[in-house]
């Protein structure tokens, strides 16, 4: 009797939830099960009801959406029509990644899990909840729930006698055999990168748009400690149609310096050319790829050779070490009963790929070709807020990016990836080409031209609403109530003339908290308390939408704190109350926030 195939349908925003995925489809296959691992969304939902054994690994992202890859199949699995024995054939699992600094932690593994309940599926264990917030990180949960899976799987489906479980030592077969080739192409693949890789129509992760970027501006004061960047795009003939509220994706490279030391630690050729073939049927190249493809186009574009290495890049680097020092080294910062070491040495001081192996040079120079795709994840796309009106500016798009730059105990500075890449590209160098898309973000403003919208928006979580106004002010909507805050009027005050015209104008009410401007720090929760009357009034007498961009740290919970403060000051409401009544313009989504880390 054929033993049966896993499949592991995977939701991630950030990447870890699909590491956490391969990692399940690593384990399956050491202990002999076929497995697929797949995108939620890449998969064909009309046979899930034909699956006998699927684990869901997905993440929740901002106020308890489900991620963007899992989009389709979360409208797909909430039909009202679908039959409550639909899945009454299905072992499943759900591990949840979320953080529980937010209030709504891992809420769409928690939604999932009683979903397929309701749709008569057979649960092989409590719905596992990993935490950002764990002093171990995610792995903390997710270590011991693998354990409780594999032991009810292998129950269901024992490891033949005669194979035995896979050793974690011994190294599974890589997904691709990268093929090195002789003589030069007819098409580079620099030119090929992007060409008619996606279905027609407008610019997508497949078929992003070149845009010429023609402006690229420090606002910040020289005395700032951050460099700020407004940037805009020439988007004229792309296709492209954005409101305010959406964001604009691209995806960052890395620098030329940092390409030519990996290639060098690795031993390969930059200029080398390969093709690359997937190992089993059914597996897809990476579309981003052109074929035949360059080594430095790889490293340069694909591989996230900036990011901070995962538990899984040591798995399989100790793996394919032949340096017993190292090895061990690589084993021990990959065990579970190494992860504080892991932490110690590579999440905290935000050690890169590169600089562990940097730091590991004979497992490094050992690394087949075949692994690298397998070792080193690609680079995500990075997506900014669109801070510019469509209807305004017809034929433009702008953001407005913070460069990412900050020291930990290692002696280089951390940087940002994209952020760095966007500073350093100057239009008035030569001309700057840079590959992008639109989504629609999680911020959505009201058509009805009376009602009165409310925003917060701190630091560059501003440039939403510099679009939304724009367009507000240009379609004559009035009611438009702006709390800013920053460090100081003179450094980091952005886009103050035209806040300044449009208040003249009668078009904005603007409320600025500048915190270092006295010895009390001021923030936005603190004008917003001191305006509670006119925030109640516009809630609850005249309808209005309230909404909330910024950094995820310690702002959601000062504004939200506020409002509740307010909610009783100003309309008489007791604690819960206020609670139930900010909960409800939550659900109504008339309390709207986009937040990041």
């Amino acid at each position: 009797m054929p033993r049966a195939r896993l499949l592991v349908l995977f939701g991630s925003q950030t990447g870890t939830a699909q590491d956490a995925a391969e990692r399940l489809g690593r384990g399956a296959r050491r202990r002999r099960l076929g497995c697929r691992v797949q995108a939620l969304d890449a998969y064909p939902l009309a046979n899930l009801v034909h699956e006998p054994l699927v684990i869901f690994v997905c993440a929740t992202t901002g106020q308890g959406d489900p991620p963007d890859n899992m989009q389709r199949f979360w409208r797909f699995i909430f039909r009202k029509s679908l039959p409550a024995t639909a899945l009454c054939q299905l072992d499943f699992a759900v591990l949840g990644l979320g953080d529980s600094s937010y209030p709504k932690f891992n809420f769409v593994a928690k939604k999932l899990h009683r979903r397929l309940l309701q749709l008569g599926g057979s649960a092989l264990l409590p719905v596992g909840l990993a935490d950002d917030q764990h002093e171990l990180g995610p792995d903390a949960a997710i270590d011991p729930w693998l354990q409780d899976l594999w032991e009810k799987v292998l129950g269901l489906h024992p490891v033949p006698s005669d194979l035995g479980v896979i050793p974690p030592g011994v190294p599974l077969p890589s997904t691709f055999s990268l093929q090195l080739l002789q003589g030069a192409p007819r098409t580079s693949p620099e030119e090929q990168d992007g060409a008619a890789t996606g279905p027609p129509g407008p610019p997508s992760e497949l078929r992003p748009f070149p845009a010429p970027m023609v402006a690229n501006r420090r606002v910040t004061g020289p005395a700032h400690f951050q460099d700020v960047r407004m940037i805009e795009f020439d988007v004229a003939g792309s296709g492209l149609s954005f409101a305010p509220g959406d964001v604009v994706l691209l995806r960052p490279e890395n620098a030329a310096g940092p390409v030519q030391q990996f290639c060098q630690l690795l031993g390969l050729d930059p200029d080398q050319l390969f093709t690359l073939q997937p190992r089993e049927p059914g597996v897809p190249r990476p579309a981003r790829l052109p074929q035949p493809c360059s080594v430095r186009h790889l490293v340069s574009r694909y591989l996230d050779i900036a990011s901070v290495p995962r538990r899984s890049f040591f798995e399989l680097l100790a793996c394919l070490s032949p340096h017993q020092l190292e090895r061990e080294k690589l084993l021990e910062l990959s065990s579970a009963q190494g992860q504080e070491q892991l932490l110690s040495y590579c999440t905290r001081p935000r050690r890169t790929t590169l600089e562990v192996l940097c730091d590991f040079p004979h497992s490094a120079g050992a690394v087949p070709p075949d692994y690298l795709l397998d070792l080193i994840p690609p680079i995500r796309p990075r997506a900014f807020s669109i801070a510019s009106s469509e209807l305004v500016h017809p034929s433009r798009l702008q953001i407005l990016v913070a460069v990412v730059q900050y020291r930990t105990r290692l002696r280089e500075p951390r940087r940002g990836l994209c952020s760095s890449w966007l500073a350093s590209l100057d239009p008035e160098r030569g001309p700057v080409e840079v590959p992008l898309w639109v989504r629609p973000g999680s911020l959505a403003f009201p058509e009805t031209p009376g009602t009165p919208v409310i925003m917060v928006g701190p630091g560059t979580g501003v440039a939403p609403f510099r679009a939304a106004i724009q367009e507000r002010v240009a379609r004559g909507q009035t009611g438009n109530f702006l709390f800013f805050g920053c460090r100081r009027r003179d450094q980091d005050f952005y886009w103050e003339t035209e806040w300044k015209e449009l208040e003249e104008r009668g078009c904005l009410s603007l409320f600025t908290a500048f915190s270092r401007e006295q010895e009390q720090k001021v923030y936005v929760q603190h004008r917003l308390r001191e305006h509670g009357a006119l925030v109640w009034r516009l809630l609850d007498g005249q309808g209005a939408f309230f909404y909330l961009a910024g950094n995820a740290k310690d702002m959601p919970v000062g504004v939200s704190e506020a409002l509740t403060s307010i909610f009783q000051e100003e309309g008489g409401l007791s604690g819960p109350e206020a609670a139930a009544y900010l909960a409800g313009l939550q659900r109504k989504l008339r309390f709207q926030a986009e937040t990041w880390a």
